[in-house]
């Protein structure tokens, strides 16, 4: 427990130094609206109309595939499941959608479902899984939207499993590149498949729209899109030595403008800008008192490495700060957040991480915690 009296400390911790460097200006893209975020902070490094509610195409298939991830990871559903093709989801062989062309009445299972939607960006295996989980695509939706909010997507409503024209079907980059990030993070076990080239279903060979995977070996995914309304759309994301960077692209003129694009904001954000590693994991960055505990202190830490990424040359600026109760009950968990590490760069948080006590705190018998409430009582007084 956590005394709602309690002031956090505040510990500072040296700077880095390096030589400063001049920031370039951001290109000048040809489209509705854009961003380049940092994956590991959200830190946005550049940006066009990135709140703006746009058409979001079958870039919607990502939370659809986001949501179907979660509930194998969860155990809600298997890969080997079988999933009906309904006729309220069967493709009838249009060319005005893109489909995984399960047969009628036929079947597929969960992870060939998850294949389709993915690198085939298919329709009707985005519409049966909507079925399949929620009994029709409506009632799927409504879960869409509750995972939108969970996850901090802010500006966004989803009508449909697919991303068909619709009447209030509406994203924006900013939300689309936190869905990436989520799904990159949080379904690290199928991300892989964002990056697979191609997939073959019923003896259809499909390949993956996304004409960066075949041509930047940095890129590993994420999703295409495209409808008359939105135009070309494309989130895309890219790993170059620690530093993993999200870019989100709608309304580009044609096929080859969007990933022209992407690739010109990939190319100014490596250009630009570079990752840091602050503090590794379960290095003691702090010690805290606890009250009420077979030990007196606490030792404090991250979990995961902590990694920064910001302008070249600008690291002599970064100031970090590690900010913990000094109040603490036992009994404490091993990993129980106890503060968090603060990273600023002039004056602006640009990242924080949660501090946790890297060792158990078991609470003291009956006698020594009577001698710590007469203790607490009386430097509460002072």
């Amino acid at each position: 427990m956590i005394h709602k009296s309690a002031i956090a400390a505040i510990m500072l911790i040296p700077s880095f130094s390096y030589a400063a460097t001049v920031l370039s200006n951001p290109p000048e893209l040809n489209n509705k609206s854009y961003i380049l975020m940092d994956f590991e902070t959200g830190q946005v490094l550049a940006a066009k109309n990135e709140n703006e509610k746009l058409a979001p195409a079958s870039m919607t298939k990502m939370m659809t595939s986001y949501i179907i991830e979660q509930k194998l990871l969860k155990g809600e559903l298997t890969e080997g499941e079988k999933v009906r093709m309904n006729e309220s989801a069967w493709c009838k062989g249009s060319s005005t959608e893109s489909c995984m062309y399960v047969p009628l009445n036929g079947t597929a299972t969960v992870l060939e479902m998850l294949r389709g939607i993915i690198i085939q960006s298919g329709n009707d295996s985005s519409k049966a899984m909507a079925e399949h989980i929620s009994g029709n695509e409506g009632s799927f939706a409504y879960s869409m939207n509750q995972e939108a909010k969970r996850i901090g997507m802010v500006n966004t409503n989803f009508v449909n499993s697919t991303g068909m024209p619709a009447e209030g079907h509406y994203s924006t980059a900013k939300d689309m590149a936190v869905l990436a990030q989520h799904i990159i993070h949080d379904s690290s076990k199928y991300y892989p498949i964002y990056s697979e080239k191609e997939f073959t279903f019923n003896g259809i060979k499909q390949g993956n729209r996304n004409a960066l995977l075949y041509t930047d070996p940095s890129v590993d995914g994420l999703k295409t899109g495209h409808t008359n309304e939105a135009g070309f759309c494309l989130t895309t994301s890219a790993k170059r030595g620690p530093m993993r960077l999200i870019s989100v692209i709608f309304g580009a003129p044609d096929i080859q403008s969007r990933a022209t694009q992407t690739r010109e904001l990939l190319s100014w954000g490596y250009s630009n800008y570079e990752t840091i590693a602050v503090h590794p994991a379960k290095k003691v960055l702090a010690t805290s008192k606890v009250w009420f505990g077979t030990e007196d202190e606490v030792q404090v830490g991250l979990l995961e490495n902590f990694n920064v990424t910001m302008p070249k040359g600008q690291a002599n600026e970064i100031k970090t700060q590690v900010s913990v109760q000094p109040n603490l009950d036992a009994p404490l968990k091993q990993g129980q957040v106890v503060g968090k590490l603060i990273t600023t760069l002039d004056g602006k948080v640009i990242a924080e991480k949660p501090l946790v006590a890297l060792n158990a705190v078991e609470e003291a018998g009956f006698f020594s915690r009577i001698i710590d409430h007469i203790k607490l009582f009386f430097s509460n007084l002072f």
